[in-house]
């Protein structure tokens, strides 16, 4: 007889701990292991135990979610099936859930708004791998496969095992499906240990037997992760750790008559197309979708012969966990749902029309791609799009080597206007969408060429006959830029022309409506001139319309950016009327005779015979009152645009530079790269919020200064991509065959949204295009349901601060770093759980180990206050492999109770160790000592007002000290020592003060040994002149032994003697290592004497005591919640919270987290705020690992180290009513198995 029972344990998101503490889960970000629809309404999804449900006709959003399965994840979700054909949802739907060694029965009603349990969890023998419902004679039971090649029957309500049987073969399944609509028909098909299939009758079994293996499928050469059967052609998918996916012809496993399908089965077809394992499959008619370790869900065409024909990329790195496809109906396609190792989830719609033309097309996952069939004299040279939406709707004008330009709309091509012999061979044009008049006033447009004798040629494109000829200087044009007007109503825009010398002549050109058609007003502007270079022409330009007055920021070839001011408008008009031949007689001078000197760059550098000459036109021209030189490379400058005071340019250096327009000058606030291999960057386009109107109310006011969310367009290989920076994927990508040509970027007609649109180029002289998506973007591209962050593990955690209003309106603004790479600021609402990511920092090229944050309110140090505001700024310092420092400023917004936060990114500082090694030359014939130093830890030691001081513990056995500045924009090294002698793995700073107000500092470092240093840092830290290695200590003043091996994490602070001890402190040393140990040590803090800069320290070890076994694997991280309470969590998924009394360490009380291979926690207390229950502070903790999980402590008065008050109400946390349930094996029938 089988036993099992579900015992009285409180469940890991809700724990009551003792009378004075109770602890809960506020919000959860971990891997999506299950998904599954109900019908086309809902989607029900499963993290950790939670299960959610998420309403698919209600803008996606979740309506409902429960903690369900205690400590289990949740790895399947089976709903009822439903009798006859059932359109509309009834009120009730029963649901089982089912991960590990735990199954529970659900009722989700009111129409997908309230999950309720059934039953109670109940605890099987063995992991289960499927649950399936069967027909019973009293009602639906569970037929459960299990890890160990068995099944069992299970009734849903008594909660008892009715059968139950095992294969011949026992081994191990890696998965298993179990098929049939009542259990003596049922068949198991299992993924073994041994890389084969093995097929059998659960219900074949002779009683107290076991059951045979009938049917065998080897072919795979790695184990078997996922199983999917259709009856309807009788197809078997698997999926594989080999990295395919095989379909097999196993006939009817489903029907009556006690078979195994076809005696033959045949494998049908093997599908490679991923690059990493392959964890979920799924069939539907005609097609194959699998999604695995690569993060991508390939969607495979069976009738085109097994070629992939769609590839859906939507989560970060780590993979797809999960899969889920609906049945579809009604011509509209089905949901296709992919949940992340990120903790995201996505949600398609496939199908339809869609899938059909991209079935006929052939093209598979790439965009199909039409030639518009250019009909005219001349190869097309230049392409340029105008119109609101994409190409078929707007109008494509072509240039070619003839100097023709033509115009193709409504499916035609026609001549459009005809230039003479200096507009043949070379032709520069641009073209620029204007206000119009009648049926194409959506599709008027300014056209502006230039040639090669200084003419510009600029005329409307519905009436060329109205154009006019300006004229550049006598020399090459080689750029014709257009700039908007901003003022409504107006017509046309500004028109810069690039001549000779760096002379950039101006226009401003308007569109008027006249009794005789359509006219061009024209009025010149003084010219601009650009410091001399060797590429010295303008590549890109913004206007900026300021109070205090006009700006245009400009980018050259060489890769410059420059700011000019404009010169008042009243000025301007004292030119008189003999001076508007200046600018030509200007550009004709400075044609002539100008000498030429390169440098070593190649720049070109102005001589001193062309001194006189530079100056007398620098009196007619305006000059830049900044200039950054170079920042984009000396490829140059492709975009430059300006949204909500910030300016965005991009270049051919793989880089995005967020700056601003500040007191001196041009300021950069911080870069962006694009993905790897993405050099030549050509655009920044402004996404447009997102439908909900929580995005929407988070919009800031113009001038506001907050960073858009943008993404970025450019080329990579031979491909025109769309790369989303936050989301870290391709939106689009045209095989154009790479940068080297012209082309115009078309984006979707209801404004960019996850990358819709399309692209027009040049290609060996035929005009192509991309075909666009004609459904929404919705719709043709993806939905976040829920957004991921770190895919590969978060390393590390630290809190900023909080912002927003008290109560339901306040964020928790947090900052991950994670083995991807990234740094990813959050925002948390613990009231409701919602997490949602404000921005992402992609500068580390290795995985970030270490955060630490210098949190200033107003300007000012926050020191230990936690104040709620709508601003927090801090200073963020970041650490992690091939020692790479980042600082940052990160400048915080909150948007009124309901609103989003904002982030503003603002780079301060970088570092790395072998920055001189990198610059070494001929350092190919040296040998790099240590090429792979990591920076274990940080900490800050002093926060003063001119430079920050941090303390970092280094892979390769040294304690390092730096200072970085805000002002002066660098990390400054002030002090190594070696004496560890091995790794440094953990650093911790205390400051305490005597009793004369000397502030004396210590730093703590511990290495692999298990030793902890203790060094005085006070002569540093205290002093008046810049800090130098010559302050800093030789050796420690104390040094503690604590653990057998590594100290992986330390927690220290201050404690008093008591009243009338005036000549001491006592400070508290906790620590955790690689043996699972927790030991505390007391230091005693003894003044004696007088000494330069204070009095003479002496540091003694008082006493020292340990708990051997406080976790059951290394203890990765320890903090001090508060005076007396420490919080510690480990990868045995365990946080643990410790009393610290004169006596000792004993254990306040343990929470199963749901966050695997926990590697961090940070802390804090908020303040003055009640519990639940009214009394106490309320602590919080977060945890991070695989994932992110955020609790609620509260009842912490006095550390958690009080006695019970009389008359004082208990915080219990919410503990979930579980019975013991007995699961007793019954007769089924006649039949005993």
């Amino acid at each position: 007889m089988l036993s099992g029972a579900v015992d009285e344990r409180l469940s890991a998101g809700s724990v009551s701990m003792s009378v004075m503490m109770a602890i809960e889960t506020a919000a959860l970000v971990v891997p999506v292991t299950a998904l599954e629809f109900l019908r086309e309404e809902c989607l029900l999804t499963g993290e950790g135990p939670i299960l959610t449900v998420y309403r698919l006709q209600s803008q996606s959003k979740a309506s409902t979610s429960l903690s369900v399965l205690l400590n289990y994840r949740i790895h399947g979700i089976r709903p009822k099936p439903q009798t006859g054909d059932r359109r509309t949802s009834d009120p009730d739907d029963e649901v089982v859930v089912f991960g590990g060694k735990a199954v529970r029965l659900l009722r989700l009603s009111a129409g997908g708004q309230r999950l309720e349990p059934l039953g109670p969890l109940m605890e099987l023998p063995d992991w289960a791998l499927d649950v399936r419902w069967v027909s019973g004679e009293k009602g639906p039971l569970l037929g459960v496969a299990l890890a160990h090649n068995a099944a069992l029957l299970l009734d849903p309500v008594e909660g008892c095992v009715l059968a139950l049987c095992s294969c011949q073969e026992g081994c191990l399944l890696y998965s298993a499906l179990l098929l049939g609509g009542n259990w003596e028909d049922s068949v198991l098909v299992g993924g073994t240990v041994f890389n084969q299939l093995v097929l059998w009758r659960p219900g074949g079994a002779q009683p107290g037997g076991k059951a045979p293996v009938e049917r065998r499928l080897p072919g795979h050469s790695g184990v078997i992760f996922s199983l999917c059967y259709r009856r309807e052609t009788g197809w078997l998918a698997s999926a594989s750790d080999d990295r395919s996916v095989r379909v097999w012809g196993v006939g009817d496993l489903w029907g009556a008559g006690g078979g195994c399908g076809d005696p033959s089965p045949t494998c049908l077809r093997v599908l490679y197309g991923h690059q990493a394992r392959v964890f979920s499959v799924k069939l539907s008619p005609g097609r194959v979708y699998s999604a695995g370790e690569d993060g991508a869900c390939l969607l495979w065409d069976w009738g085109g012969g097994g070629r992939v024909a769609r590839t859906l990329k939507g989560h970060r790195s780590g993979g797809v966990r999960a899969l889920a496809v609906s049945e579809g109906g009604d011509g509209q396609g089905r949901w296709v749902a992919t949940g992340g190792a990120d903790g995201g989830i996505r949600l398609w719609r496939v199908g339809g029309e869609e899938e059909k033309r991209n079935a006929e097309g052939g093209q598979g996952d790439t965009e199909i791609l039409v030639d518009l069939g250019f009909q005219g004299r001349g190869v097309p040279k230049v392409v340029g799009v105008v119109g609101d939406g994409h190409w078929i709707q707007g109008r494509v004008v072509v240039n070619t080597d003839h100097g023709e330009v033509y115009l193709y709309e409504g499916g035609r091509w026609g001549l459009l206007w005809e230039g003479g012999p200096e507009f043949q061979s070379y032709c520069v044009m641009e073209v620029l969408q204007v206000r119009g008049w009648g049926a194409a006033a959506s599709r008027e447009g300014l056209c502006a060429l230039g040639s090669l004798s200084g003419g510009v040629q600029v005329f409307p494109l519905s009436q060329p006959g109205a154009g006019v000829l300006l004229r550049a200087g006598p020399g090459k044009v080689h750029s014709v830029l257009w700039v908007k007007c901003q003022a409504e109503g107006q017509g046309g825009g500004y028109l810069l022309a690039s001549g000779a010398e760096g002379l950039v002549h101006r226009w401003q050109v308007e569109v008027e409506m006249r009794d005789t058609g359509l006219a061009l007003r024209v009025e010149p502007l003084r010219p601009l001139l650009l410091p001399p270079c060797a590429k010295r022409w303008l590549t890109a330009v913004v206007y900026l319309n300021r109070p205090q007055g006009a700006l245009w920021v400009c980018g050259d070839r060489r890769g410059s950016l420059l700011l000019f001011e404009e010169i008042e408008h009243h000025q301007e008009k004292k030119r008189g009327a003999g001076e508007e031949h200046e600018d030509e007689e200007m550009g004709r001078e400075a044609h002539n005779g100008l000498v030429e000197i390169h440098d070593e760059k190649g720049d070109v550098v102005v001589g001193e015979e062309d001194e006189e000459r530079e100056a007398s036109r620098a009196g007619l021209t305006l000059q830049p009152v900044s200039s950054l030189f170079g920042m984009h490379g000396k490829q140059g400058v492709t975009w430059v645009s300006e949204h909500r005071g910030l300016l965005y340019s991009a270049g051919r250096d793989g880089c995005v530079r967020v700056l601003r327009v500040g007191p001196e000058g041009l300021e950069v606030l911080r870069v962006q790269r694009a993905c790897r291999g993405m050099e030549w960057l050509e655009r920044v386009l402004l996404l447009e919020p997102q439908d909900s109107e929580e995005e929407q109310r988070a919009q800031e006011p113009e001038g506001s200064g907050k960073e858009a969310r943008f993404v970025i367009v450019g080329f990579h290989s031979v491909h025109f991509v769309v790369w989303d920076p936050v989301r870290q994927e391709k939106l689009l990508s045209v095989p154009c065959g790479g940068g080297h040509r012209s082309w115009s970027y078309c984006p979707h007609q209801d404004g960019l949204s996850m990358g819709q649109g399309a692209l027009v180029f040049i290609k060996q002289g035929v005009v192509l295009a991309s075909k666009p998506s004609g459904e929404a973007p919705s719709r043709a591209g993806s939905l976040d349901l829920r957004q991921g962050l770190h895919g590969r593990g978060v390393g590390c955690v630290c809190r900023l601060g909080v912002v927003g209003e008290a109560g339901e309106g306040h964020w928790e603004v947090l900052v991950t770093g994670g083995e991807d790479t990234s740094l990813t600021v959050l925002a948390v609402r613990p009231q409701t759980g919602a997490v949602r990511v404000l921005s992402v920092i992609t500068d580390h090229i290795s995985n970030v180990r270490t955060l630490t944050a210098v949190k200033r309110l107003d300007g000012r140090t926050d020191r230990g206050t936690d104040k709620q505001t709508e601003s927090l700024s801090a200073l963020l310092v970041s650490a992690g492999g091939r020692a790479q420092m980042q600082c940052y400023r990160l400048l915080i917004g909150g948007n009124g109770q309901s609103g989003l936060p904002s982030c503003q990114v603002i780079q301060v500082a970088s570092h790395r160790l072998d920055d001189q090694w990198e610059r070494m030359r001929n350092r190919h014939k040296t040998v790099k000592m240590d090429a792979e130093t990591r920076y274990m830890s940080i900490a800050v030691v002093d926060d003063g007002t001119e430079s920050v001081l941090l303390a970092l513990a280094c892979s390769d056995g040294a304690v390092r000290l730096f200072s970085v500045s805000e002002l002066r924009g660098k990390f400054e090294l002030l002090w190594e020592t070696f004496h560890h002698e091995r790794c440094v793995l953990s650093i911790a700073p205390c400051s305490l003060e005597d009793g004369h107000g000397n502030r004396r500092v210590f730093l703590f470092s511990a290495a692999t040994d298990g030793r902890i240093a203790v060094w005085d840092m006070s002569t540093v830290a205290n002093s008046d002149k810049p800090p130098t290695a010559a302050l800093a200590p030789t050796s420690p003043c104390l040094t503690v032994p604590a653990h057998q091996s590594g100290v992986n994490t330390l927690a220290v602070w201050e404690e008093g003697l008591g009243v009338g001890h005036t000549d001491g402190a006592r400070i508290t040393l906790a620590s955790g290592g690689d043996d699972g140990q927790l030991s505390v040590a007391l230091i005693r803090v003894q003044y004696q004497g007088e000494a330069v800069g204070g009095r003479r320290v002496c540091l003694q070890l008082q006493s020292q005591w340990s708990v051997a076994l406080a976790h059951a694997a290394p203890l990765t991280a320890l903090r001090m919640l508060s005076p007396g309470l420490l919080v510690s969590t480990s990868p045995d998924q365990r946080v643990c919270l410790w009393r610290l009394a004169t006596t000792g360490l004993s254990q306040q009380g343990a929470l199963v987290s749901h966050v695997a291979d926990a590697a961090g926690l940070e802390v804090w207390i908020e303040a003055g705020v009640g519990s639940v229950s009214g009394c106490g502070d309320r602590g919080w903790v977060v945890v991070c690992g695989q994932g992110l999980q955020l609790l609620k402590v509260t009842d912490m008065e006095d550390g958690g180290n009080r006695e019970d008050k009389p008359g004082r109400r208990s915080c219990v946390g919410g503990r979930e009513e579980c019975v013991k349930v007995s699961l007793h094996q019954r007769c089924l029938g006649d039949k005993t198995t």
